[in-house]
């Protein structure tokens, strides 16, 4: 988009709710038993269903992954894409709605026997799975796959969970890069090639959901630390043969994968090819041409495309306008001068446009609702409130925003600089938005854009860089490791998810009472009170200021119509489920 002026990106807004108006809201069919089929059909049932084997389906990305290595990337679609070739103790259901967010047994044959008063959890794993070189899955590869992801130096992308709730060693173990032992960690232990045996520090109600991520097996003798990524080892349907970073990725059939020890997983392409590092909007018309079948990263088509969706009959029948489970946001670093103050931190968010934010994400229909609170509504513990109201017309409140900035000692104002992924552009037509908007009030600012492979590894996700370059405002969006305020809110406001590179808590947050609330929800079976803490949690970080909510996100996603078996998973996030997709 360029260069975009706040009154193009209203344009683009008033635009879009004006064509959804002239189109109708709904004019989805119903769904029958072929199939739903029809606009937002996705949140009625399977779209297009079929058991239909063979061909390659097409994805594309605007970047690359942060790292498809699943013990080291935290992004949604990662998690979501490498269930192909991947199996955790546990994922999501593929389903309709909330069945989407059920957790399910995958590489494990039940759910966690939990003991010792949750403190204990016991997982036996599936016989008969192998990895794609033709060696039998054990209990000791999915505690390595633990091992390294969380407690090596090398790998920082993904959540640190394991490392956080598990009991340690005396003295705390190194990871197995550099403890060489067959023992390794003490709080895990396999009595047996089926069973698997976590050790936690504290009671955690919902440990059967943290499984899902990093415990996928990694064989030791396979492992290159960093460079495993090059050469991952399935025990997914499919088995990656080529990996180019910022070019492609191509995957075929596991030769090795028997269906019979996947309940799950349908398997009906025969390939699969992922084009990278593509322009977002050139890859928004090749969805509409029929040359592409998903973009992979699920956020939706761009601000370019939306209109000629949403107003063509044809195209609108294949898209999906959908509630996702994720807020955009806009961290506010309290290790940045002058936002070390917290009065500088209010006038930020008094100042801020959210309208305008909303605009360049695509409008209250393709963007969402303007935010008031850190929980999304349609996570366990929200409760309405509006910490800093921003005038009846949402556009700032810059007689409170001035008042902070007296508060701070800058009456006059400060400088600070904005990041956001330059591969995303309505992110950056929202940068540019809040840029004018906070202008008004004399907070100046630079939008400094990097792309968002490396956003966490290198940039926003690294303290270092935020600091040694003056960035106070980073660009956000988070949802749910899983439907819960835990799930959402731990790895972006506990002060100890706080990483060296690849963090998720961009703003630094370190509040213990935080910290504590958190800690005492994880052992919580009760949900009234469990609900009640996450409530706190956000009341606490909103009072601090390091968060300033823009929008409870919507999505306009669009599913080419030879694409098969189509649905939703709020599991992750509400992008369309990549497990049993096929293609005609």
């Amino acid at each position: 988009m360029g260069k975009f002026k706040a009154t193009a990106i209203v344009a683009v807004g008033l635009m879009l709710s004006g064509v959804l108006a002239a189109c109708g809201s709904d004019d989805s069919s119903d769904s029958s038993d072929s199939g739903a089929s029809g606009f937002n059909a996705v949140e009625k049932g399977v779209v297009n269903p079929s058991d239909k084997k063979g061909g390659t389906i097409r994805y594309a990305s605007s970047d690359d992954w942060d790292s498809p290595d699943m013990g080291d990337t935290y992004y949604a679609f990662s998690q979501n894409f490498g269930r192909l070739y991947g199996r955790a103790l546990t994922t999501f259901k593929v389903g309709t709605g909330l069945e989407s967010q059920e957790i399910v047994p995958d590489l494990a044959e039940a759910l966690g026997t939990p003991s010792d008063g949750g403190k204990t959890w016991t997982y036996k794993i599936r016989k008969g799975v192998k990895f794609d070189d033709g060696t039998e899955v054990t209990s000791k590869d999915v505690k390595y796959a633990v091992e390294r992801s969380n407690f090596s130096a090398e790998l920082q992308l993904g959540p640190k969970y394991f490392k956080q709730y598990l009991v340690d060693n005396n003295p705390p173990y190194q990871g197995p890069y550099k403890d060489k032992s067959e023992e390794g960690l003490k709080s895990i232990e396999t009595p047996d090639d089926q069973t698997i045996v976590f050790h936690l520090n504290q009671a955690f109600s919902e440990f059967d959901y943290l499984v899902s991520m990093q415990t996928q097996p990694v064989p030791r003798a396979k492992d290159k630390g960093l460079e495993y990524q090059k050469s991952i080892v399935s025990t997914g349907p499919y088995k990656i043969d080529s990996y180019e970073r910022g070019k492609a990725m191509k995957l075929s059939r596991n030769p090795h994968w028997d269906k019979a020890t996947d309940p799950l997983r349908t398997a009906l392409p025969d390939n699969i090819e992922v084009a990278l590092k593509q322009n977002a909007d050139d890859l928004d018309q090749k969805l509409l041409a029929g040359a592409l079948d998903m973009d992979i990263a699920g956020t939706g088509v761009q601000g370019a495309a939306q209109p000629k969706v949403l107003s063509n009959a044809q195209y609108k029948a294949n898209a999906d306008n959908v509630t996702a489970g994720y807020l955009r946001y806009m961290a506010v670093n309290g290790k940045v001068k002058p936002l070390d103050n917290v009065h500088c931190r209010r006038a930020v968010a008094y100042a801020t446009d959210k309208v305008a934010a909303q605009t360049g994400f695509g409008g209250p229909v393709a963007g969402g609702e303007v935010a008031t609170t850190i929980l999304p509504p349609s996570v366990t513990g929200y409760q309405k409130a509006d910490r800093y109201p921003v005038g009846p017309d949402q556009h700032g409140d810059m007689a409170k925003a001035k008042e902070e900035l007296a508060a701070c000692g800058q009456p006059n104002g400060f400088s600070t600089k904005i990041s956001a992924r330059s591969d995303r552009p309505k992110e950056v037509a929202a940068a540019q938005a809040i840029q004018q908007g906070l202008a008004k009030a004399g907070i100046k600012t630079e939008i400094v854009q990097v792309p968002a492979g490396d956003y966490f590894n290198k940039y926003a996700g690294t303290p270092k860089w935020v600091h040694d370059n003056g960035v106070g405002l980073m660009l956000m969006a988070w949802a749910a490791d899983w439907p819960s305020g835990f799930g959402f809110l731990q790895q972006i406001v506990d002060g100890r998810a706080i990483k060296p590179s690849g963090g998720t808590n961009l703003q630094e947050t370190d509040l213990p009472e935080v910290n504590q609330l958190l800690d005492e929800a994880a052992q919580d079976t009760n949900a009234e009170t469990r609900n009640a803490r996450y409530t706190k949690v956000d009341q606490l970080v909103m009072e601090d200021a390091g968060i300033v909510p823009l929008i409870y996100a919507k999505l306009l996603l669009y599913r080419p119509a030879n694409v098969t078996n189509v649905t939703l998973s709020n599991g992750y996030g509400g992008m369309y489920d990549y497990l049993n997709l096929g293609v005609e």
